[in-house]
């Protein structure tokens, strides 16, 4: 009997023989890589410079405290740096309350500060630290300075009820006020130049001063500044401006008022004061700081204005 043949085995081709891994693959496009961060050098041309940026996070009990910035002799020349900003953290309480001197909240390395008020203690403030790098004088200078335990302002005294008013004639045009201050249980209270503005012998401290320029005066040639402690005097303000704190129990320690330009041409200036203590000061001059020996709160205080004389003509000789 004949034998079936066996079937014939089929060889593998190359293609199939190939391992998987070795087989052509469709093409597909490649991603260009990322772009690499620009050298210190391309940034530095385009006109971005890299500042050391520090943040801190500082406890205070209740109180009432001032952050201060000293003065750096190079800030002038570095566009204010070293420069500081004191804010609340995230959460931080109803009862922490920040006043910076100047109005857009920056502590300049020009010598600047804020206060901090703490109603419920201990409570948590940032401190953020902005300086130039690779500069040994860039770090700022601070000091914390705790100005009142208590932060409350003490409570105003009653008021008695008005008494029965007069028919009277119509009311006269308001009295233009040339100086105002934020006296302590009293509020805003404004005085014209040559009289005492604040109460001798009260014991209420001014918080505040705003003086206006006289008329035809350009309020850049009118600028003050108020005492805040030893040889610490706050940012000088042009006129028209408020200088302190309301309702921060934060009482000035003086003044001190500077005449410039037009006005120092056309006035001559007189400053004087008394204090809580039941000090006064000797009338003090142009660009003169009118304060106690003590440092006392600040209780009323007088600024005039004298227009200079007219130029003398000068004597005939003798026929």
């Amino acid at each position: 009997m004949a034998k079936t043949p066996a079937p014939a085995r089929k060889t593998p081709t190359r293609a199939a023989s190939r391992p998987a891994a070795s087989r052509p693959t469709a093409t597909r496009p490649v991603a260009p890589p990322p772009a690499a961060a620009p050298a210190p050098a391309a940034a530095k041309a385009a006109g971005v410079e890299e500042l050391k940026v520090s943040a801190h996070m500082m406890t205070l009990d209740a109180g009432l405290f001032c952050i201060v910035n000293e003065a750096n002799p190079a800030a002038a020349q570095r566009g204010g740096l070293p420069g500081v900003r004191v804010s609340p953290p995230p959460l931080a309480p109803d009862s922490v309350e920040i006043l910076a001197f100047r109005p857009d909240g920056w502590l300049s390395g020009l010598g600047d500060a804020a206060l901090v008020r703490v109603a419920r203690g201990p409570a948590r403030v940032m401190v953020t630290v902005y300086q130039l790098p690779g500069q040994a004088d860039s770090a700022p200078r601070l000091q914390v300075l705790r100005l009142a335990a208590a932060t409350g302002a003490p409570a105003a005294p009653p008021v008695p009820p008005p008494a029965a008013v007069p028919v009277a004639a119509a009311p006269a045009a308001p009295v233009r006020m040339d100086l105002l201050a934020h006296i302590q249980t009293r509020g805003d209270v404004g005085a014209r130049f040559g009289d005492w503005l604040g109460e001798a012998g009260s014991g209420h401290w001014i918080e505040g001063i705003a003086i206006a320029a006289p008329e035809g005066i350009d309020p850049a040639d009118l600028t003050y500044q108020a005492v805040l402690g030893r040889g610490w005097l706050s940012p000088w303000v042009e006129a028209g401006h408020y200088c302190g704190s309301r309702g921060m129990a934060l009482p000035l320690l003086g003044f001190r008022v500077r005449l410039q330009g037009e006005a120092a041409k056309r006035f001559d200036l007189r400053c004087e004061a008394t204090f809580i203590d039941g000090s006064k000061t000797r009338p003090v001059g142009n660009d003169e700081t009118c304060e106690s020996e003590s440092l006392a709160a600040l209780e009323s205080m007088r600024v005039t204005l004298l227009p200079r004389a007219a130029a003398k003509p000068a004597p005939r000789g003798r026929r």
